[in-house]
């Protein structure tokens, strides 16, 4: 499946069925993330349940601590 993720093309597994499924094979389940999928903020709360369709558009930002 072909998915846009922040700007790049990425082709991940057809058994990625759900955001939180893409976001325990991008290695980011236990980080604090923002995900939009097609120009809509989700809810964290509704990861587990909204599916990814092949040419989505996903943005995820991370946040980073410093100083």
């Amino acid at each position: 499946m072909l998915l846009k993720i922040n700007g790049k093309e990425v082709t991940v597994p057809e058994n990625i069925a759900t955001v939180e499924a893409l976001l325990e094979h991008l290695g980011l389940a236990s980080k604090i993330v923002v995900v939009e999928k097609n120009n809509v903020i989700l809810e964290k709360i509704s990861h587990f349940e909204t599916t990814v369709f092949d040419g989505d558009q996903i943005e995820i930002v991370t946040f980073v601590g410093g100083g």
